[in-house]
């Protein structure tokens, strides 16, 4: 029977189908796992710590925005000539009176300097149970770790001095940094900080000098400062003192003149003489008397090459004196190679000119040269612009005699009867050199080495006189030591 036989009123199976109630659907898997009471807890527990977790971050991120926006700090290299002084700033006693300054204010880390020096007996105001003894100075300051200090009411500094685990190539010590963090309306409180600090490191170094040594790439403190040595203290040839110590005053109060012109803001000096006569303890004494620190180069350094010489002559200490000792000594050649392994000479003449006058010549600069052989120097060396004053520091001269007399004696000698004598005796032995009787010799003798009789013979002018024989130049040849092996202390 085909299709078209089939009565029009019987459904087919599609429409039956189609027209039948839908049966009720099964329900999947994935209903399932979230009709699941431990599925849905874990679902629950991961969205409360993805919330947690984001609220953290957002309240790190609000906390890290809120520190740029209401905190500043500041971080202080050890190398920074204000990081010593920061930390002596530190260690000062204050007020912490009031519950909030007991509660914050805290140095639970700390570290000691300690200075010693020993007490001269039999002099000064020192009392007699303390004289001869050592005596210490303790200096408490922050050590490693987090302190909080309180500046001024209301005002409180968080510090943080931390050490890196790098050295300096220099020293070999490890690299320091200090980080003070203050509220921002208070960040001008930085100001007065690092203004107190730097007066109290120079109350610290009131009456005394500064001497710098050159280490590797940087300049370092040599040693604790040194007393100021009095520039009276210093006896030199009539004049000559008075005439080095007005080119340079001079000088320091010329800087806007030598601006306004173009010239190169530097002056430079060369002493030149026998050893002993003053030429080092004039410098101090010149530092001392111009409230400078003096910064000293060893030129015949193994290691000190021309471009660390350039590097070191721009990055001087500020306020202080170059010194540059013996430097015909310094550019002389040496052996090919010593015993010691030292392998000729590293700082060229070439280059210590360029380092004195050249491109990388330094600004605002006081440079003292001194030589023993000024003929053993290169002529380009000592011309003007390098050298700007050559002074001669000789032999003792009459003038100097009389006047170191009157230094260690004159409150003993009051008719100066002594100094006659103390000088007729120099001049009857020679060695004031300008003898006319041939029948004495022309000697010379050093200001170091009637220093080192006055010394020998403390308020006893009479043994100096008795002793000034021993200023006579000695010849230290074998045969003559063999001779004469008896060598007086004062000379």
């Amino acid at each position: 029977m085909s299709a078209a036989d089939v009565p029009a009123t019987a459904p087919t199976a599609a429409a039956a189908a189609a027209a039948a109630p839908a049966a009720p659907v099964s329900v999947s898997g994935l209903d399932a796992l979230f009709t699941n009471p431990v599925f849905a807890g874990g679902i629950g527990l991961a969205g409360l710590g993805a919330a947690a977790a984001f609220g953290r971050r957002a309240v790190i991120s609000g906390v890290a925005m809120l520190r740029r926006q209401m905190l500043v700090n500041i971080e202080i290299s050890k190398r920074d000539p204000s990081y010593t002084w920061v930390l002596a700033w530190l260690a000062q006693p204050r007020d912490n009176t009031g519950f909030l300054a007991r509660r914050l204010t805290r140095l639970r880390n700390l570290s000691v300097t300690t200075t010693t020096k020993s007490v001269s007996p039999g002099r000064g105001s020192v009392p007699d149970d303390v004289q001869g003894r050592t005596h210490a100075d303790f200096r408490v300051q922050p050590g490693f770790g987090r302190h909080i200090v309180r500046h001024r009411p209301g005002v409180y500094i968080a510090v943080k001095r931390e050490k890196a685990s790098t050295t300096s190539t220099a020293t070999g010590e490890p690299h320091e940094t200090l980080t003070l963090t203050l509220m921002w309306p208070h960040r001008h409180v930085l100001g007065d900080v690092f203004t107190e600090a730097h007066a109290l490191a120079q109350s610290f170094q009131q009456g005394k000098t500064v001497v710098y040594t050159a280490r590797r790439m940087e300049w370092a403190v040599l040693g604790k400062p040194r007393l100021k040595r009095p520039l009276g203290s210093v006896i030199l040839d009539e004049g000559v003192k008075e005439r080095i110590v007005a080119d340079v005053r001079d000088f320091l109060a010329a800087q806007q003149w030598y601006t306004d012109r173009g010239v190169p803001y530097r002056r430079g000096y060369l002493l030149y003489g026998p050893p002993g006569t003053g030429k080092t303890s004039f410098i101090q004494a010149l530092a001392g008397e111009l409230d400078y620190s003096v910064a000293m180069i060893n030129l015949s350094e193994v290691g000190m090459t021309d471009d660390l010489l350039s590097q070191l002559l721009t990055q001087l200490p500020e306020k202080s004196i170059l010194l540059l000792e013996d430097v015909d000594a310094a550019l002389t050649n040496r052996k090919q190679r010593d015993p010691d392994g030292y392998s000729g000479r590293t700082v060229t003449a070439s280059g210590l000119l360029n380092a004195l006058d050249g491109l990388a010549a330094g600004e605002d600069r006081i440079a003292f040269l001194t030589t023993n052989h000024i003929d053993r120097l290169d002529p380009a060396l000592i011309r003007p612009g390098r050298v700007d004053m050559m002074v001669r520091i000789g032999e003792a001269t009459r003038y100097q005699a009389a006047q170191m007399w009157d230094r260690y004696y004159g409150d003993i000698d009051a008719d100066a009867s002594g100094r006659q004598r103390f000088l007729a005796r120099l001049a009857e032995l020679g060695l004031f050199g300008d003898s006319q009787d041939p029948a004495v010799p022309k000697r010379h003798t050093s200001t170091a080495a009637i220093q080192g009789l006055f010394q020998f013979n403390k308020d006893d002018m009479k043994g100096a006189i008795s002793m000034t024989e021993g200023l006579i130049p000695r010849t230290f040849e074998p045969e003559a030591l063999a001779a004469d092996s008896s060598i007086k202390s004062p000379a």
